[in-house]
């Protein structure tokens, strides 16, 4: 629950009732006897309230309630957004999970930094530079999470073409005072967690610890990681509150690699030669998020909102076979973000209004530095160089700066104007180090971002919205090295006289138009929204070696969908129980505009329909029961579109109890009933001339996994 000084529901419900008395008297001809009006507010969770709040936004957004998660198992973030319209979310079966919100990171890798989508922690920055890294989104530290699609989450500085997925913590208002839960199944999988939350006066804390350990699904793809989280709150006096935020994890996986649809079909937990030969893996020792938000309550129409956040994620990675070797990265990164937002009511023009202006700021410290080198030995023209030469030092640096101020206006009852500006300085660095060069790219770049939306409450139950905003994304810092075409050496020069330049990519702009609505009615509870966006300068990754990627702007692109969702109540029967079904649906066109080599092609790596649905029943005293399915179609695996990935459909099935008290549950989760053998997600390659190249990451096959949680509450 929040706490009472900052839910101001039933005194603003008290102002509202004396303000229509008082109205009606004022019209009033002769004096009247009015019947006795007594007025209480109700609280709101911190869920119904989050949901509440993002119903003041002119576009789609989703409201994740971990509550309704928890009742199965919860490996990672792709079950935490399952079911979401608007949102692909698939996992290789470790953390490396592929989101995707409206083509956002199209064709990134599970396994690297997601780009496309501004993901925060709290409220508070997690994206950077480079990119959003993964190992810290432990689900079960989260009470929920919020999706604030395109230019929908620009309220909290994201001007990213997918907008904001932000995953708020629990605090000690919203967790019980011990929690103990314990996840088991198929191939070795178990996730333990034990957690506290209490409010103490004006003194709150949440207190978590987790560990989990799968053997993986494929061959070379065990992973193990244990980490805590701590959210400490502490209220000053009624109108200022602060709270201190800790996350600290540490990661393994080895990576099984990609399989060609051959392989797939024949066997899809083998893992990919070249990446058992090396024993490839992804290690993060130790991630560290510390960060501080205080919240001042100026007035009762004005709101002041600070937050800080130290951010160190190092890495050591062995993937990639080249050159008759592979390579070891070890990457040391640390960021420091700044937010401020400003929020106050008023009146414009005599007209109820709501302004805010707000400075989001991501900066790599100097500290951030990367070191390569030769994992195995590697032969190059003749010369073998032993395991642990130094291949390269290099340094990629940079900043993210955005300013941003929206207004709210009621231009009349039930009809509101949203408008907003938005400028970002961004500054990017990137330079080899070793072998010593005189190429250092150092780029500063200013751009804008504004939006312009429409959102009419036509009844109590029905909201309809529009807007058409401007969306921009610049480059990781990483991708300016990594994507330089002088990376390796030619035929003819040997490996130290190489040249490491970086190059230069534009920012990533698009123009999207949106519109839709959600309601309440006989079918249920629905939302619809279509989307348009032309795209300039697309930052598209593509492998041009087997696990060496380049990343390059496109050629005018457009992403267009249609995102639909329903919950249905199928059945209410009392006592007896109720039956429900929810579905989400994702349609998705994403192609060129007029590409000199590939005309109108589709984007590959996602598919164009993308189904998700459940069918529930919750018996009265506690237990529930469902079935569940989800189905994919066809992906396009190059640019050119000379091969496909198969469409798939998987179901499952879960049963569970939940106590009437809420003390204890238990489930079991059934997944992949039929063993379907798939791909899970695709990387796509440039131009593979109809040959079945190695691009798809298998998807988890039958698996049983079974759980209990107890608490105090």
């Amino acid at each position: 629950m929040l706490p009472l000084p900052f839910s101001r529901q039933p005194a603003r419900l008290t102002l509202l009732a004396l303000a229509c008395l008082s109205g009606h008297s004022a019209f009033a001809e002769e004096p009247m006897q009015l019947d006795s009006l007594q007025v209480s507010g109700v609280q709101m969770s911190e869920v119904e309230a989050a949901r509440e709040e993002l119903k003041r936004v002119p576009g789609a957004t989703n409201v994740v309630d971990m509550d309704k998660v928890v009742q199965g198992r919860v490996a990672g973030v792709a079950d935490v957004l399952a079911y979401q319209p608007g949102v692909y979310a698939q996992s290789p079966g470790n953390e490396g999970v592929k989101i995707s919100v409206r083509g956002s990171g199209i064709n990134r890798g599970p396994g690297s930094h997601a780009s496309g989508t501004h993901i925060l922690l709290d409220g508070l920055p997690l994206t950077g530079s480079g990119g959003t890294p993964y190992e810290l989104l432990e689900p079960l530290w989260i009470s929920r999470a919020e999706v604030l699609r395109s230019a929908n989450g620009f309220d909290r500085g994201a001007l990213a073409l997918g907008g904001a997925i932000d995953y708020i913590s629990h605090t000690g208002y919203t967790a019980p005072k011990l929690q103990l839960r314990y996840e088991a199944g198929s191939r070795g999988y178990q996730k333990r967690s034990i957690a506290s939350g209490q409010v103490l006066g004006d003194f709150d804390y949440y207190l978590a610890l987790t560990d989990s350990h799968t053997d993986g699904y494929q061959d070379q793809a065990s992973g193990k990681g244990k980490g805590i989280a701590a959210n400490l709150g502490y209220r000053l006096n009624e109108n200022l509150e602060t709270r201190f935020y800790l996350r600290y994890r540490e990661t393994e996986h080895e990576t099984p690699g990609r399989l060609t649809k051959a392989q797939l079909k024949d066997d899809p937990r083998q893992a990919a030669a070249a990446n058992r030969s090396i024993d490839a893996h992804r290690d993060q020792p130790g991630s560290t998020w510390l960060a501080n938000k205080t919240t001042w309550q100026i007035d009762d129409d004005a709101t002041l909102v600070a937050g800080l956040a130290y951010h160190h994620y190092p890495m050591d990675i062995t993937e990639t076979a080249y050159r008759g070797g592979a390579y070891r990265i070890r990457v040391d990164y640390s960021d420091i973000s700044g937010t401020l937002n400003y929020t106050r009511r008023h009146s414009l023009f005599g007209l109820n209004s709501v302004t805010t202006l707000g400075l989001r700021s991501t900066t790599n410290l100097p500290s951030s530095k990367s070191k390569e080198t030769a994992a195995l030995p590697i032969d190059v023209n003749g010369t073998t160089y032993p395991a642990g030469t130094l291949m390269r030092d290099y340094e990629h640096l940079g900043s993210d700066n955005v300013l941003h101020l929206s207004n709210d206006t009621e231009l009349a009852p039930n009809l509101w104007l949203t408008s907003g500006l938005a400028l970002i300085y961004t500054r990017r660095e990137a330079e080899v180090t070793w072998p010593a060069t005189e190429d250092r790219l150092n780029e500063h770049s200013w751009d804008y971002a504004p939006r312009l939306g429409l959102r009419y409450q036509l009844n109590p139950d029905v909201q309809l919205f529009g807007n058409i905003s401007r969306s921009v994304e610049p480059p990781h810092a990483w991708s300016m090295l990594w994507s330089s075409p002088l990376r390796f050496p030619t035929s003819n020069q040997p490996w130290s006289n190489r040249q490491s330049a970086a190059i230069s990519l534009d920012n990533q702009t698009a123009t999207t138009f949106e519109v839709g609505g959600w309601g309440d009615s006989m079918l249920g509870q629905w939302e619809l929204t279509y989307y348009y966006s032309q795209v300039r300068h697309e930052l598209l990754t593509v492998e041009i070696e087997p696990n060496v990627f380049a990343e390059s702007n496109a050629s005018p692109t457009v992403h267009q969908g249609i995102e639909a969702g329903l919950t249905s109540p199928l059945w209410q029967g009392g006592a007896a129980g109720a039956l429900s079904l929810r579905q989400a649906y994702t349609f998705s066109d994403f192609h060129y505009r007029d590409d000199d080599a590939f005309g109108d092609n589709r984007l590959p790596g996602l598919p164009r329909h993308y189904y998700q649905a459940e069918l529930r029943y919750d018996f009265a005293n506690g237990f529930y029961t469902g079935l569940n399915t989800q189905y994919a179609s066809k992906v396009a695996v190059d640019y050119a579109n000379s091969y496909y990935a198969d469409a798939y459909a998987t179901f499952g099935a879960t049963l569970g109890y939940n106590a009437p008290k809420g003390d204890w549950q238990t489930w079991l989760d059934l997944r992949n009933l039929t063993n379907k053998r798939y791909a899970a997600t695709v990387t796509p390659g440039y131009n593979d001339n109809g040959t079945d190249a190695a691009r798809s990451t298998p998807g988890e096959g039958f698996g049983v996994y079974t759980g209990v949680s107890w608490s105090w509450l």
